[in-house]
């Protein structure tokens, strides 16, 4: 017998797919190319399972930024297929895609995972296989740390970055006794930790759970936050559980009786979240309001019409940089050999229409992370911006500020003989 929340969950993901023109995922999703020797882009992602709209987001822009390197001649001269795989939320599973992608289908260079766990577990193959890597969304911070491998790049931020941020603004504005709601995986485990850290330096105090990704009864959770009387809530959960999450909190009325805040609270979650749930001071990675950085409306008006004319995300940015960035470092090498590419990424600073933020941009050579800007700033209810408008940036961090140094993330990069 199939329940209501298997038909609820059914409906949910056809509506997603849907957003992406369709796309079957029982085997890859390819653009086709018309030229004999294509370079192939493999992306793994989760497409279903409880981080699927961050992930279908993501595809969603890697097919559109695709289709327009197509229109303007592909890289080094040659059309781009993109190959999709479902990584199911499952390591075995978006493990077992990689090896596929690069044993089988022959692609140039793989993307992902948004679940870190996932990413961390593909960073293991392509470096094995030798294959240029680049994670747009999963943000553990051992990817462009203590595990770093010279043919992986990251473009979200490390949460170190994230939690360094965003912070001071909580313990200012709302007190330094606070409560975690944290996923119990790769992420949730660095981001509570570097919390934590900065959170004792400003001599506070914690409590909190780790529960499931997936988790969606977080009942228990909340009565014990409640009997603590925290100053901050703060809800790492990604994805549905951090919706059910909101959703819970206001149904439980602790609207009234603590802050609301952490470190992603994304714009796929806050056009879902009951209108109370519309409050407290997050981190956003990119936001698509920024009137002081022309190419940012450029690229808005141009990939809006293909989105449903929304404004597109974080998640639109993250799979766009990473294209970009694929495109930038093999016409720099003159070459889709890995070594070559992964050198001419090291210390590229991003073209203001590739990085969109208002400083400078560049994947650091030193771990290959990404020193992109941090959107700092408290969730809104819809402002004139249009029903999309429910973020207002209250200070811009630079990703250097946040990041410290390379050699502070233990990364010591080993390049192939």
């Amino acid at each position: 017998m199939t329940s209501k929340l298997t038909l609820t969950k059914r409906r949910t993901f056809l509506t997603a797919t849907a957003a992406i023109a369709g796309a079957q995922f029982t085997g890859p999703f390819i653009i086709k190319a018309r030229g004999e020797t294509p370079v192939k882009i493999g992306f793994i992602d989760p497409i279903t399972g409880s981080l699927s709209a961050l992930a279908v987001t993501e595809v969603e822009s890697a097919k559109w930024t695709v289709e327009q390197l197509n229109k303007k001649g592909g890289i080094l001269g040659r059309e781009v297929q993109l190959l999709v795989e479902d990584s199911a939320n499952d390591t075995g599973t978006g493990v077992q895609k990689a090896h596929k992608l690069i044993e089988r289908d022959k692609v140039d260079v793989i993307m992902g995972d948004v679940n870190s766990g996932i990413a961390y577990a593909i960073m293991g193959v392509t470096a094995e296989k030798k294959v240029f890597h680049v994670v747009p969304g999963g943000h553990t911070d051992p990817i462009t740390g203590k595990d770093c491998k010279w043919n992986v790049f990251r473009t979200c931020n490390t949460t170190a970055m994230d939690a360094a941020a965003v912070t001071g603004e909580l313990v200012k504005k709302f007190g330094k006794k606070w409560f975690f709601i944290t996923p119990d995986y790769a992420y949730g485990k660095t981001l509570q930790e570097n919390f934590v850290k900065n959170l004792k330096k400003a001599g506070g105090t914690f409590e909190g759970d780790m529960l499931p990704i997936a988790n969606a009864d977080f009942s228990a959770t909340l009565i014990k936050a409640k009997a603590y009387k925290p100053d901050v809530l703060l809800n790492n959960m990604g994805g549905a559980a951090q919706l059910n999450c909101m959703k819970q909190f206001v149904q439980f009325g602790m609207a009234k009786e603590m802050a609301l805040g952490g470190a992603l609270y994304e714009l796929e979650t806050l056009r879902s979240v009951p209108k109370e749930a519309l409050t407290g001071w997050w981190v956003f990675e990119w936001w698509w309001n920024q009137p002081n950085v022309p190419a940012v409306k450029t690229f808005v008006d141009a990939i809006s019409p293909a989105i449903g004319n929304k404004k597109p995300t974080a998640r639109h940015w993250m799979a766009y940089v990473s294209i970009m960035a694929i495109k930038l470092a093999a016409e720099k090498a003159k070459s889709l050999e890995a070594v070559k590419m992964a050198h001419a990424l090291s210390d590229m600073e991003l073209p203001p229409e590739v990085s969109l933020s208002p400083n400078k941009v560049r994947y650091r050579a030193g771990d290959h992370q990404l020193m992109s800007d941090i959107f700092v700033g408290e969730v809104q209810q819809a402002g004139a911006g249009g029903p999309d408008d429910l973020f207002k940036v209250e200070t811009v961090v630079k990703g250097e500020d946040a990041a410290g140094s390379a050699e502070d993330t233990g990364c010591k990069i080993n390049w192939p003989a």
